[in-house]
């Protein structure tokens, strides 16, 4: 039996914030903090603790220095942190295959291993069962 695409997904690119970061970032040769912290609507602290993550896994450099009188901080996307993403949308996009392929792994009556294809409906807590 071959591994389900969502092995192939890395936690540290996968996570939201991060897949973002590193999306952004490849757009452009370096992209400043503040455009980065208001693009993905984050606090600054919580950006600063993405990058954090991001550099010490050597998928971004962080780049400090002034543009004319004012601080800036640059991210740049490495040559590993390119490879990652490209990693991390090949692994999405086989799993989106597989979930809108042909009912994948199914057996002759539709069904992908034991008790039924398809999921029993819910029942809200304290509503009574529908008709």
């Amino acid at each position: 039996m071959s591994e389900h695409p969502t092995s192939s997904l890395d936690d540290v690119v996968h996570q939201r914030v991060r897949l973002g970061i590193l999306a952004v970032t490849r757009e452009a040769r370096r992209v400043e903090f503040t455009f980065l912290r208001d693009t993905l609507g984050l606090t600054a602290g919580n950006l600063s603790q993405h990058l954090a993550v991001l550099e010490k896994a050597a998928l971004v450099t962080v780049e400090k220095g002034y543009e004319g009188r004012r601080a800036r901080t640059w991210i740049h996307l490495t040559r590993a942190g390119k490879q990652a993403l490209d990693d991390e949308v090949t692994a999405l996009k086989a799993l989106i295959r597989q979930l809108e392929g042909p009912t994948a792994a199914a057996g002759p009556e539709g069904e992908a291993g034991p008790g039924p294809a398809t999921p029993a409906p819910r029942q809200s807590a304290g509503l009574p069962a529908g008709p």
